[in-house]
């Protein structure tokens, strides 16, 4: 072999060294981050765990806080606000009823003519009312006027399918979806207001008394006879279409729960006598927290972060609004820890609360072979690139960790008002088993199928075989309307006159 021959044999064995070592390196990182990238999320998952012991835990300590509310104004996280809705829906509730529901930047207004037990929900109608931007930080009484002028032009739309009986006024039932001290069924000062409003001049007063006067400048002679928020709306509702509810609790874009509680049950210092022997009472659970709560470091930057740190702990672990920020979180920590995306960290998923629980939700059932939704919402929502397969299954256990360990502590509380109700076990020497249904209503556990088989799953392992029998959950969608209109029937100014 000449000595060209041996020059080029030699640089052609170097390059080939060199090209060995740099796929050796390659491979090397790869491992390396996949290792750390692995690492983060076993950290997620043992700190996410939610086993039974943990489980039972989590709701006894649900039901000590409920007697404590109960017990003393301000002595619990919870707050198990009085409702004042003491005379649920029974059934027989018949005529033409109107309900309002205002809960965020649009409002539904809604008629319902009443047949009693033969007619039930004779007919029905709604329409949905986007409310402009500006009048959402503007005066109370410009808000309010607008609400009562769309209020009159529906009234005005009433067909001949419906008919109010002469002399009578129409009869109102206004869910008010914002935090409200309730004075009595059809009376509640403003606490304050969220979800993007901001009307400084109604904040102490009556909100019934704000729309009462709207209606009466738009000329329309219609009493608000209940005032409720959504949660016991659904209760209302899911009570009228099966006598056996005890509670009703929302899973959506945020989470409460309201339920049924004996009125000797109440202690003296509310100062109530019911009519019937029960009271609804609204918890807002949302604000329950207890050490036994598996919080991580996520949850912990997500509340320090939040507009109301060290509130509403339990919502942001459980409801639509925090899960999709919770699991970009963890991606954006794999990202810097572990550079499984690339060198840089994408833009995108440096964003606060761009990825929505509903993007989660369709990544987390993606079923395809190439996991295709999941590298699809990647890059579109994240501006991750070029994602492999392995990647995208990684992406779906996160979503699996966080979903679950949800749906296990909304299954939790649920177990906790069962108990406190004395539903959660059933006595040796029962022999009518008695139903105890809960309406369930909410986006997330509409819509996320994994989230509400994991609920229904988890509540059924806490109460056992035996006792689960008899425990149902009722989807009850879009029960807050209907709710409301079946609470202005049932406290009517004319029921004393109907039954006699």
């Amino acid at each position: 072999m000449g000595k060209a021959a041996v020059g080029a044999a030699v640089v052609c064995a170097a390059a080939a060294c060199a090209v060995a070592v740099l796929v050796v390196r390659h491979r090397m990182r790869s491992t390396g981050r996949w290792a750390r990238a692995a690492a983060v999320v076993k950290e997620l998952e043992e700190k996410c765990g939610t086993p039974i012991g943990k489980l039972r835990q989590v709701a006894d300590a649900m039901t000590v806080e409920m007697h404590a509310g109960l017990a003393s104004e301000g002595g619990s996280k919870l707050k198990m606000l009085i409702s004042y809705v003491d005379n649920l829906p029974t059934g027989d509730e018949r005529g033409l009823f109107y309900a309002l529901d205002l809960g965020g930047t649009n409002f539904r207004v809604l008629r319902v003519q009443l047949g009693g037990k033969e007619g039930r929900v004779a007919k029905q109608e709604y329409e949905e009312v986007s409310i402009p931007p500006h009048l959402m930080v503007g005066s109370s009484e410009e808000l309010f006027d607008f609400i009562a002028a769309a209020l009159a032009k529906f009234v005005a739309s009433e067909g001949e399918d419906f008919h109010l009986p002469d002399g009578r006024q129409r009869e109102l039932g206004f869910t008010f979806s914002f935090p409200v001290k309730q004075t009595s069924i059809a009376s509640g000062t403003l606490i304050k207001w969220t979800k993007g409003f901001c009307i400084n001049d109604t904040v102490g007063e009556d909100v019934v008394a704000e729309l009462t006067k709207a209606l009466e400048r738009q000329g329309l002679d219609m009493r608000v006879t209940a005032l409720v928020n959504d949660t016991i709306g659904t209760l209302a509702g899911g009570r009228y279409d099966d006598k056996d509810v005890v509670a009703a609790v929302i899973l959506g874009t945020g989470t409460n729960a309201a339920y049924v509680e004996r009125a000797n049950a109440i202690p003296k210092w509310h100062g109530l006598l019911p009519k019937s022997g029960e009271m609804v009472i609204n918890m807002e659970w949302g604000n329950f927290r207890s050490s036994h709560l598996p919080m991580t470091e996520y949850d912990q930057a997500l509340d320090f972060e939040s507009l109301n740190p060290g509130e509403q702990i339990y919502e942001k672990m459980i409801s639509g609004m925090y899960l999709g920020e919770i699991v970009r979180r963890v991606l954006l920590r794999i990202a810097k820890e572990a550079s499984l995306f690339g060198d840089d960290v994408p833009q995108k998923l440096e964003v606060p609360f761009i990825l929505r629980t509903p993007d989660m939700s369709a990544m987390h059932h993606d079923t395809s072979s190439d996991l295709k939704v999941v590298g699809s919402k990647l890059k579109e929502v994240l501006g991750i690139t070029n994602t492999s397969l392995k990647m995208r299954k990684l992406v779906i256990e996160i979503c699996d960790i966080v979903a679950k360990r949800a749906a296990n502590l909304a299954a939790a509380g649920i177990y906790g008002i069962l108990k406190k109700l004395g539903r959660d076990t059933v006595a040796s020497d029962s022999v009518d088993k008695q139903r105890a249904v809960i309406a369930m209503d909410g986006g997330l556990y509409e819509h996320y199928t994994i989230f509400s088989k994991c609920v229904e799953t988890t509540l059924k392992d806490m109460l056992g075989e035996e006792a689960s029998a008899s425990v149902v959950i009722k989807l009850a969608n879009d029960g807050s309307g209907i709710g409301a209109s079946l609470l202005a029937a049932s406290h009517s100014q004319y029921l004393e006159l109907e039954e006699s």
